[in-house]
C-alpha cells in the first residue's frame, strides 16, 4: 500500500477534483464578470461613437446636402456606415429625396434620429441603425481566449496541488493505514515511523505519537490481561471446586427434600382418605343406630308373638281354648306382622342407601343414575348423623333426570356439605334449614347449596377450599373436606365450584358439564324442578 502512486490516491484524486471544480468556478464566475464589464464598455462606446457621428458629420452632411452634391452625400453616409456596430443609415431630404446604406434591421438595438441643419435651417433628417454583433463577438472571442487560459492554468495549480498533498499528506496516511492493519499483539514492540519527514512537527507527527501512545498502553493493557486471565484461570478451577462440592450437597438436601415431599404427599393422601374413611365411620355409625331400631321392634315384637304361639300351644293341649282367645291371638298376629313388616322395610331402605352410598367410597365407576334416587339416599343416609337436631331439608331436583356421572363424587360433595352445615353451621343450634337445588342450564348440572347457619368468617371464606384450614382445629377437624370437594368438582367432574355471599347462612354453586351414555354433552334440560320432602 505504501508503494501505491499518487493517481491511485483516492484522497489525493478527490483533492485534485474539488480544486479543480471549485477553481472552474472561481474563474467561470471572474470571466462572467469580466465579459459583463467589456458588454458594458462596448455599450458605452456605442454611445459615444453616436455622439461622435452627430458632432462630426453632420455639419458636413448638411453642406453636401445644400451643394446637391449627391455623391459627396453617399460617400458621407457609407462613411457612417462602416463605423463599428453601425449596420444601417437613412437620410431623408425636405424633398423627400431619400439616401441609405446598409441593411435595414428588424430588431436593432440602438437606433438614432439625427436632424440636418444648415445655417439654421433644416435640409434633412437621417436615421442611424446599429447592434451589438461585433461587441458580442469581441466577446466571444474573449471568453474563449479567457476560458482556455484559464483551464490550462486550473490544470496546473490543481496537478500541483495533487502531487503535493499526495507527498505531504496521503502517502503517509497510507504508511498509517498499513500500520494500523498491520497491528496486532506480536507486532507492538515495532513502533510506527514516517519516512522523509522534515524537523518541524504538524499534525501527522502528533497522530503517529498518539499512536504509539496506545500501542504502548495496549502492550500495557495486553499484559495486564494475561495477568488477569492466569488468576481467572485459577479462580475457576478454585471455583469448580466449590461448585462440585456445593452440588454433591444441594443433590443431598434435594433428595432430603424429595423424600420429605414424597412424605408429604403420602402423609396427606391418608389424611385425605382418613378424612373420608372418618365421614364413612359417621355415616356407618349413624345407620348403624337407625337399623337398630327397627331390628330391635322387629326382635321385641317376634318375642311377644313367641309367647303368644306358646299361649295358642298351651291352650289346644288343654282343649280350652275358646273362639274368643283365638281370635285375640291372631289379632295380635296381624298387628304384631304389620309391625315386624314396616320395621324390616324400614331396615331394608336404610342399609339400601346406605349401600348406594358407602360402596362408592371405595369403587369409583362413571355409571348412568337417577339423580333424585340418588340424592335422596345420600340425604337419607347422611340424616342419620342429625338424630339430635330438627333440620328442614328440601330437596329440588328432577325426578326423571338421568345422567351419567361419578355418583361418588356427588357422594361425598354433599356429604361434606351436609356434615359442615351440621358441624360447623349449625353448632349449638338445633333448627335450621338447609336447601339442596339441582338444575340444568345450557348443558351444565348445578347445584346450588345453601343453609341459614352461622355462615363463614370473611378471612375462612377467602380460603375455605385450601387444605388443612377448620375452625375446629384441636377438636377433630382435619381441614381437608372442602378441599377435597374442590379437588372432587375441578378434577373429577370437570368443573368449577364458587361461594355466595348472603345475608344469613352460607351458600355454594357447583357447575359441571352434563354427559349421556355414550360421554357426549348431549343431555337436554328437564321440566321444572319439583320439591321433594
Amino acid at each position: 500500500m505504501s508503494n501505491k502512486s499518487a493517481f491511485n490516491s483516492k484522497l489525493s484524486r478527490r483533492v485534485f477534483i474539488y480544486i479543480f471544480l471549485c477553481s472552474a468556478l472561481l474563474s467561470v464566475a471572474s470571466t462572467l464578470i469580466q465579459l459583463y464589464v467589456d458588454f458594458q464598455n462596448g455599450v458605452n462606446t456605442l454611445d459615444e461613437r453616436f455622439d461622435n457621428i452627430e458632432s462630426s458629420y453632420n455639419q458636413s452632411i448638411s453642406t453636401s446636402l445644400w451643394d446637391f452634391n449627391e455623391g459627396l452625400v453617399e460617400q458621407q453616409i457609407a462613411g457612417i456606415q462602416r463605423l463599428p456596430d453601425i449596420r444601417h443609415v437613412r437620410l431623408t431630404t425636405s424633398f423627400g429625396k431619400i439616401y441609405q446604406v446598409g441593411d435595414i434591421l428588424t430588431e436593432a438595438k440602438k437606433v438614432e434620429s439625427h436632424p440636418i441643419s444648415f445655417e439654421g435651417n433644416v435640409i434633412g433628417t437621417m436615421i442611424i441603425s446599429a447592434d451589438y454583433q461585433d461587441i458580442y463577438q469581441h466577446l466571444w472571442q474573449k471568453a474563449g481566449f479567457i476560458i482556455f487560459t484559464e483551464f490550462i492554468k486550473i490544470f496546473i495549480v490543481a496537478l500541483c496541488t495533487f502531487f503535493i498533498v499526495h507527498w505531504f499528506i496521503t502517502r503517509h496516511l497510507y504508511r498509517i493505514t498499513l500500520y494500523s492493519q498491520a497491528m496486532s499483539g506480536d507486532s507492538l514492540d515495532r513502533p510506527l515511523m514516517l519516512e522523509n519527514r522534515g524537523k518541524k512537527t504538524d499534525e501527522l507527527d502528533e497522530l503517529v505519537s498518539a499512536i504509539n501512545d496506545m500501542r504502548l498502553t495496549l502492550q500495557n493493557d495486553m499484559i495486564k490481561l494475561e495477568d488477569a486471565e492466569n488468576a481467572l484461570i485459577n479462580l475457576n478451577g478454585d471455583l469448580e471446586i466449590k461448585v462440585y462440592e456445593r452440588t454433591s450437597k444441594l443433590s443431598e438436601s434435594n433428595q432430603q427434600l424429595q423424600n420429605s415431599l414424597d412424605a408429604l404427599t403420602l402423609a396427606k393422601d391418608q389424611l385425605v382418605q382418613s378424612e373420608k374413611m372418618a365421614s364413612l365411620g359417621q355415616l356407618v355409625a349413624g345407620v348403624a343406630h337407625e337399623v337398630n331400631t327397627p331390628l330391635g321392634i322387629c326382635v321385641t315384637s317376634l318375642s311377644a308373638l313367641k309367647e303368644k304361639f306358646h299361649e295358642l300351644e298351651q291352650a289346644l293341649s288343654d282343649e280350652t281354648l275358646t273362639r274368643k282367645q283365638l281370635t285375640s291371638i291372631l289379632d295380635l298376629f296381624g298387628e304384631y306382622e304389620k309391625i315386624i313388616d314396616r320395621s324390616l322395610n324400614k331396615a331394608v331402605d336404610l342399609i339400601r342407601g346406605f349401600k348406594s352410598v358407602a360402596v362408592e367410597y371405595h369403587t369409583d365407576p362413571k355409571i348412568k343414575i337417577n339423580l333424585s334416587q340418588h340424592v335422596h339416599d345420600i340425604v337419607n343416609t347422611v340424616k342419620t348423623l342429625f338424630k339430635q337436631k330438627n333440620y328442614t331439608i328440601k330437596i329440588l331436583v328432577d325426578e326423571d333426570l338421568n345422567l351419567v356421572t361419578f355418583p361418588s363424587a356427588w357422594n361425598q360433595i354433599l356429604t361434606n356439605f351436609l356434615t359442615n352445615s351440621h358441624y360447623h353451621g349449625f353448632e349449638n343450634i338445633i333448627e335450621g334449614d338447609i336447601s339442596i337445588e339441582f338444575k340444568v342450564i345450557e348443558q351444565h348440572l348445578v347445584l346450588t347449596y345453601q343453609d341459614n347457619g352461622k355462615g363463614l368468617d370473611d378471612k375462612v371464606k377467602d380460603k375455605i377450599f385450601d387444605p388443612f384450614v377448620t375452625t375446629k382445629r384441636g377438636s377433630g377437624g382435619s381441614g381437608l373436606g372442602m378441599n377435597i370437594v374442590y379437588n372432587l368438582v375441578n378434577t373429577k367432574l370437570s368443573g368449577s365450584i364458587k361461594i355466595l355471599t348472603t345475608d344469613h347462612g352460607c351458600c355454594f354453586v357447583v357447575e359441571a358439564p352434563l354427559e349421556d351414555e355414550s360421554g357426549d354433552n348431549s343431555i337436554k334440560e328437564g321440566p321444572e324442578l319439583t320439591l321433594i320432602p
